[in-house]
């Protein structure tokens, strides 16, 4: 079993800034990747950001130079720094990660439950 927490969404004013973390726990060997997505009302899910090997990361065109990516191998936690926030941020934000099971040796992908980021005056 793997649990996957996110926390740290909340309501920002425009221009402000959030951080949101994730942790990883369970029966957990390694993590290959870790990355955040968000999905809107009405949208798709998309990627917003992630990182590999806990070193190359990768970000959506909407948000770079502005969003950055994190994460501390040794505790399979992930951050999102998030600045200059904007309306269209608004979303909720899920964390997944890439496991190998301690257990199974086999990989499966694990979804949060979601945090949820609003960017309003």
């Amino acid at each position: 079993q793997v649990q996957v927490v996110e926390s740290g969404g909340g309501l920002v004013q425009p221009g402000g800034s959030l951080r949101l973390s994730c942790v990883a726990s369970g029966s957990i060997f390694s993590i290959s990747v870790m990355g955040w997505y968000r999905q809107a009302p009405g949208k798709q899910r998309e990627l917003v950001a992630a990182i590999t090997g806990g070193v190359s990361t990768n970000y959506a065109d909407s948000v770079k130079g502005r969003f950055t990516i994190s994460g501390d191998n040794a505790k399979n936690t992930v951050y999102l720094q998030m600045n200059n926030l904007k309306p269209e941020d608004t979303a909720a934000y899920y964390c997944y990660a890439d496991v190998k099971g301690s257990r199974t040796g086999t990989r499966y992908g694990y979804w949060g439950q979601g945090t949820q980021v609003t960017v309003s005056s």
